[in-house]
C-alpha cells in the first residue's frame, strides 16, 4: 500500500541558497597516502575526482538553530510486516522503517530536521537512510526535492519511484522502491544512466543510520578493512585483518564504543557474491541490508565517545538517540573514483529489514564464525538466488511508465530534455524519466531563452543568478556572443564561471574583465577577487573585494560578508573590517560565519569581551572537522592567562590553556579530541 501523508517536525528552515558561485578545487584529485601493506589494486583510482566541486549547484548555508514546526509531504509504503516513510522533498530520505508487529523502529529516526554543514552543498541532516549519488561527500540532493511517482511493479503491487537529473555529473538516476504483500524486505532497485558520449564520475553510497549502543556489533562478509590512519599526513589508509584495527591499538573496531574519536573503516567484501552489512545487539536482534553486485563494499562510521563526538550527536538530533552509520558503496572507499562510460548504465538491487541471529556466535571472538552466524540467519530469509530474482523483476519494470506523478523535483531535468531535443546527436533518455515542462521556473528561464534564441538575456545586477557549467551549455554561451543582445555582462560573467570550472583560469579572468566593461558589477569583481586569492595575490584580491562590496546589493552583500571580512583580516585592515561589520543589517550581522570573523577580528585588536560574546552563541554551520570555535576559545583563554601573569602570550601559556580551559560543550565540534 502506498499513501501520501503530511509529516510535521520541529525543524530549522533551510532558507534561501547562497547566491554566489562556489568554485571547484583547481586540483580535481586528492592526495591520499597509504601504508605499505595496502595492495596495488586498492591504490588504483584512489583520490580520483574527489576534489571539492559544487557548481552548477549553489550552497545551502542559510539555516540556523531556530526550530519551528515544518511540514513535509511524506510517502508511506506499508505491508503486513514493514512500514517505510520517505521524504522526497529531502533527497528521498527514508526517515523511518518500522517493524509493524511490534512497532519497532529499525533505523535511527531523527526527531527533528536540523541541517548541519556536512554535505557537498553544506546542508545535511542525520537519521534514516540517505542515497548519495554524485561526487565524494553527502549528495547534492540530500536537502533538495526529488521527483516521486507511483508505478506498478512486476508482481502487480504499487511501488514508489524516486528520480532526478544530477546536474554536476550529468547523470540520470532512479530508485524503484517496492514492498510486496508478505515481504520482510523493503526492496530498492537503483539505476544510474549516463546518456552522454563522454565518461562521467560515478559515486554511490547508501548511508544507513542505526542506533548506537555498547552491545551493537557491525558485521559484513570481509576478512580485511581499509581503515583511516591518522598518523599519515594528510590522513590516509592502512589495511588490516578484521576485527581488530591498528588505529584503535588493536581493539575490536566493529563496536562503536571502542572509538575515542570520530572514525570509519571500509569492509573489503571482495570474495562474496552476496554483499551485506548488519548491526546486531547483544540479544541477537538488529538490522541488515544486502545487495546484488556491483554494490560490493561496506563501511562503518561513528562519531566516537569523546566530548566533540557526543556533542555532534546531540547537535544533529536534539532529544534523539545516538547513532552509527553502516554504508554500502560501489568502490573500496569513498575516496576511490570510478567512471561510468558514455552511453552506459549501472543497476543493482538492495534490500533492508530486520535480522535475528545467535548472539553468542555474533559477539564471539572468532570473526569468521560471527559472520557465518549472520549469513546463516540471512539465508533463512533471503538467498542469493532470491535476491537475483528481485533484481530481475526490478530490471523488468525499470523502464515502465509511472502511473501518476506524486511530487516534483527541480526544473533542471525538463531543461535538459529540452536541450537534448534540439541536439540531433543526443542519445534518447528512457521514458521513466518524466520531467514536466511545468517544472520550468525562474532559475531555468534565462537558460531556456539561450536555448531558444541563441542569446543569454542580460540580468539586473541585483538579480539572483542560476548557473550551468556543463560543456554543452558553455558552448551555447560562447556562441551567444555573436547574436543580437547576446554580448552583455551576464553572458560574459557566465562564460567566465564555465571556463573556470573547466580549469581555464586565464579565460575566466578575461571573460570577467570584459563583463566589467559592459557593466561594473559586484559579481565580476567578487569572482576576480576569488581568483586572485587563489594565487596568493592578497592585495589584488582585497582591491577587487572592496569594489565588489561597494557595488553589492543587500542580498549579495550578506553572502559576500564572510569572504570580505576574511580578506580584510588577512590584510590586517582590522579597523575597516569593524566598519564593515557595523554597516551590516541585523540579519547579515547575525550570520554564523560573520560572527566567527567578528571574533577573529576582535581577537586581533585585543577586544576580548567581544570574543567572549562571540563564543557565547550557538552555531549551526560549523563544518565537520572544523575547529574554528575551539581554536578561538583556547586563544582567548591564553590571552586571559597572559593578562593575569603580566606577560605576552607564548607557547607555554597556550599549552596551559589547552590543559586547564575545557571549552563549553556547545562550541566543541572537535573530531579527534
Amino acid at each position: 500500500m502506498l499513501r501520501l501523508e503530511p509529516l510535521t517536525l520541529p525543524g530549522a528552515a533551510l532558507g534561501p541558497e547562497n547566491p554566489l558561485p562556489a568554485f571547484r578545487d583547481p586540483r580535481p584529485d586528492r592526495e591520499v597516502p597509504v601504508r605499505e601493506g595496502v595492495p596495488p589494486e586498492k591504490r588504483e583510482h584512489l583520490g580520483r575526482d574527489t576534489g571539492f566541486r559544487v557548481l552548477p549547484y549553489r550552497l545551502q548555508d542559510r539555516y540556523t538553530r531556530r526550530l519551528e514546526p515544518l511540514t513535509f509531504q511524506s510517502v508511506v509504503l506499508e505491508n503486513e510486516i514493514l512500514r517505510a516513510t520517505f521524504l522526497p522533498e529531502l533527497g528521498g530520505r527514508l526517515i523511518s522503517l518500522v517493524q509493524v508487529v511490534d512497532e519497532r523502529e529499525l533505523l535511527c529516526r531523527n526527531p527533528v530536521f536540523q541541517p548541519a554543514n556536512l554535505a557537498i552543498r553544506n546542508a545535511w541532516f542525520s537519521g534514516g537512510i540517505e542515497w548519495n549519488l554524485g561526487l565524494f561527500g553527502h549528495a547534492f540532493s540530500t536537502c533538495a526535492p526529488l521527483f516521486a511517482a507511483a508505478f506498478t511493479a512486476v508482481d502487480g503491487s504499487t511501488g514508489l519511484r524516486l528520480y532526478e537529473f544530477e546536474r554536476c555529473t550529468r547523470l540520470f538516476w532512479q530508485m524503484d522502491v517496492t514492498l510486496p504483500s508478505g515481504s520482510p524486505w523493503l526492496v530498492v532497485h537503483v539505476r544510474v544512466l549516463n546518456p552522454s558520449e563522454t565518461p562521467a564520475p560515478l559515486y554511490w553510497w547508501t548511508n544507513i543510520a542505526v542506533p548506537e549502543r555498547p552491545d551493537v556489533r557491525v558485521l559484513a562478509p570481509a576478512r580485511d578493512a581499509l581503515y583511516i590512519d591518522f598518523d599519515l599526513h594528510p590522513h590516509g589508509f592502512g589495511q588490516a585483518p578484521l576485527p581488530n584495527l591498528p588505529t584503535l591499538a588493536d581493539a575490536d573496531g566493529t563496536y562503536a564504543e571502542h572509538y575515542p574519536f570520530a572514525s570509519e573503516f571500509f569492509f573489503q567484501c571482495d570474495a562474496t557474491t552476496l554483499p551485506w552489512e548488519a548491526a546486531i545487539d547483544g540479544e541477537g536482534q538488529g538490522f541488515i541490508e544486502a545487495s546484488t553486485l556491483p554494490l560490493r563494499h561496506r563501511k562503518l562510521w561513528c562519531w566516537g565517545q569523546h566530548a566533540g563526538g557526543r556533542h555532534w550527536q546531540e547537535f544533529l538530533a536534539p532529544g534523539g538517540r545516538p547513532y552509527i552509520e553502516i554504508q554500502a558503496g560501489l568502490a573500496p572507499t569513498q575516496l576511490h573514483g570510478l567512471d561510468l562510460a558514455g552511453g552506459a548504465e549501472v543497476q543493482w538491487t538492495q534490500v533492508f529489514g530486520a535480522i535475528t541471529a545467535d548472539p553468542g556466535r555474533v559477539h564471539g571472538d572468532d570473526w569468521a564464525e560471527a559472520c557465518r552466524a549472520v549469513e546463516h540467519a540471512l539465508a533463512r530469509r533471503l538467498t542469493a538466488e532470491q535476491l537475483d530474482a528481485l533484481d530481475t523483476e526490478g530490471r523488468a519494470s525499470v523502464d515502465a511508465a509511472a502511473d501518476r506523478l506524486l511530487l516534483t523535483g527541480s526544473g533542471w531535468g525538463a531543461l535538459e530534455l529540452a536541450r537534448r531535443s534540439l541536439d540531433p546527436s543526443a542519445r534518447p533518455v528512457p521514458a521513466a524519466f518524466v520531467f514536466p515542462e511545468t517544472t520550468l521556473g525562474v532559475e531555468q528561464a534565462p537558460w531556456l531563452t539561450l536555448l531558444r534564441t541563441g542569446a543569454f538575456p542580460e540580468a539586473a545586477p541585483e538579480a539572483e543568478l542560476s548557473f550551468l557549467v556543463q560543456p554543452e551549455w558553455a558552448a551555447l554561451l560562447e556562441a551567444s556572443l555573436g547574436e543580437p543582445h547576446g554580448n552583455n555582462w551576464s553572458a560574459w560573467l557566465q562564460i567566465g564561471i564555465a571556463r573556470l570550472e573547466a580549469f581555464d583560469e586565464a579565460g575566466a579572468e578575461a571573460a570577467w574583465r570584459v563583463s566589467l566593461t559592459q557593466k561594473p558589477t559586484a559579481w565580476a569583481y567578487r569572482n576576480l577577487a576569488c581568483l586572485a586569492a587563489r594565487h596568493g595575490q592578497t592585495g589584488q584580491a582585497l582591491a577587487d573585494f572592496d569594489r565588489a562590496w561597494a557595488l553589492a546589493s543587500p542580498v549579495i552583500r550578506r553572502a559576500l560578508a564572510p569572504e570580505y571580512l576574511a580578506a580584510l583580516w588577512e590584510a590586517g585592515r582590522h579597523a575597516d573590517a569593524r566598519k564593515a561589520l557595523a554597516a551590516l543589517p541585523p540579519e547579515a550581522f547575525e550570520d554564523d560565519r560573520v560572527q566567527i570573523w567578528r571574533g577573529q577580528i576582535a581577537l586581533a585588536v585585543g577586544d576580548l569581551d567581544t570574543v567572549e560574546d562571540v563564543l557565547s552563541r550557538d552555531y549551526a554551520v560549523i563544518r565537520e572537522g572544523e575547529n574554528a570555535l575551539t581554536d578561538l576559545w583556547f586563544e582567548l583563554c591564553a590571552r586571559r592567562l597572559a593578562a593575569e601573569a603580566g606577560r605576552p602570550v607564548d607557547a607555554d601559556l597556550r599549552a596551559q590553556a589547552a590543559r586547564t580551559c575545557p571549552p563549553p560543550e556547545r562550541i566543541d565540534f572537535r573530531m579527534l579530541v
